[in-house]
């Protein structure tokens, strides 16, 4: 304990998950980590966070356990597997999911995890790593709204907009549609710059000219600059947008709903992947649209 906080267990340190953990640590809650990569930990434990061997490790020191991996599988074995926190968590206890996953997987934990009393919250986050570090991620959360008021001063370290959305898995659906806007916005900018690149724009002039009205966006005002300057350093990486692309069309698929400009986007996320992109931010989408174009979207470019 901390001035009175609780301590709040933390799995999974990439990107995101660490400033995460840094903030909580920061104000004044205890912490006790794991992750698989255990070098990812050591500024949070140089800054006084516990470490735990396994993710069970952590449940039996923390009644709240917040998990930020990459995937369905990984939180799924991070909760249910071997060694996973239902072999740690006690009655009472509250696990809150921060990735963005599938909503029927997340409903499925929910439901395991019921029945040994523990309460499951799905509640992703969008904002990227630099929300992450500023502590203004935008939370949506799934879950029993009971729960949701246990956990909201965790969440408030975290995040500025913070949204009850309802039952088990309707933070993840709110996310996927936070992605489809996403995805396909960044993929307009990017295509917008190609095009305003070919015809001789000053780039950087123009979306100073365009953002503030009908066209603007977090995406223009944040990533458009980015991409102009060439500066592809990953906020939230193409190979998880193109996961999250995946999810939403997985879940388009289960509701025999067409969604058209989402498929064709998650075709040039997967191009940027097989160019090697992968790990690149999410605005190297834009590599796609200049090799189709012959002409690069930066500074200067003709």
């Amino acid at each position: 304990m901390a001035h009175g906080k609780p301590v709040v267990g933390f799995i999974g340190l990439g990107i995101m998950g660490q400033p995460m953990a840094r903030n909580l640590l920061k104000a004044g809650f205890g912490l006790v980590v794991y992750t698989r990569t255990r070098r990812k930990a050591n500024g949070l434990l140089a800054e006084g966070a516990l470490w735990a061997d396994c993710p069970a490790a952590v449940a039996r020191q923390a009644p709240m356990v917040i998990t930020m991996v990459p995937d369905s599988p990984d939180v799924e074995q991070v909760v249910l597997g071997p060694q996973g926190i239902i072999e740690g968590v006690r009655p009472g206890g509250v696990v809150i999911d921060m990735s963005t996953v599938s909503p029927r997987v997340e409903r499925a934990i929910a439901q395991q995890l019921a029945t040994r009393g523990v309460a499951y919250m799905d509640a992703p986050v969008s904002g990227g790593s630099w929300g992450a570090i500023q502590g203004t991620l935008a939370i949506m959360v799934g879950g029993e709204e009971d729960a949701f008021r246990r956990v909201l001063p965790i969440f408030e370290v975290m995040g500025k907009s913070i949204t009850y959305m309802g039952p088990s898995g309707a933070g993840q659906v709110t996310k996927l549609v936070n992605q489809v806007l996403v995805a396909v916005t960044l993929s307009g900018v990017a295509e917008a710059l190609v095009f305003g690149a070919k015809a001789g724009a000053d780039l950087l002039k123009t979306i100073e000219a365009v953002k503030g009205g009908a066209a603007g966006s977090w995406q223009l005002a944040n990533l458009g600059p980015r991409i102009v300057k060439g500066d592809f350093a990953p906020g939230f990486m193409i190979t998880l947008q193109l996961k999250d692309l995946r999810l939403i069309l997985e879940m388009a698929e289960e509701l025999a709903l067409s969604l058209p400009l989402t498929a064709l986007v998650a075709q040039l996320y997967r191009a940027a992947v097989v160019d090697g992109k992968g790990e690149c931010g999410t605005q190297a989408v834009v590599t796609v649209l200049e090799r189709l174009a012959g002409v690069e979207a930066r500074q200067g470019s003709a």
